[in-house]
């Protein structure tokens, strides 16, 4: 039971992680310093999504969902939970690999927007 608390835990942390790499460059406009958690967060998302590699919370809750005697998986989190969400399963298959990477790159972009606001908005406050 403990197991499966823990997988279901790593879970959400891994949606938290999510939402904090799409939406932390908003965060940003508040609480300025953010961006010293955001960056890094956003560049480790990119790369993960862009390059296909899995991250290592998704081998981790698979692993704690087998030890609670569940089933794992061997998809990434974003195939897994993310994909079935966001698009239908007519666009799965060889196109899916094509959809995580504009799904990455998008979220960067973004961010990009988020960030060149801030920035605006910040430096127009600045002036005398």
């Amino acid at each position: 039971m403990a197991y499966r608390a823990f997988a279901d835990a790593v879970l959400v942390l891994h949606f938290a992680f999510i939402a904090f790499v799409v939406l932390g460059g908003l965060l940003v406009w508040r609480w300025p310093v953010i961006a010293w958690l955001h960056l890094p967060a956003l560049a480790w998302a990119a790369y993960v999504i862009i390059a296909g590699e899995i991250c290592p919370l998704t081998p981790l809750e698979s692993s704690l969902r087998i030890e609670g005697g569940g089933s794992g998986y061997d998809r990434s989190f974003i195939e897994q939970y993310l994909m079935p969400l966001i698009y239908p399963d007519a666009v799965q298959g060889p196109m899916g690999r094509g959809l995580q990477v504009t799904l990455g790159v998008a979220v960067v972009l973004i961010n990009v927007l988020a960030y060149a606001w801030v920035w605006r908005r910040r430096s127009r406050s600045a002036r005398p």
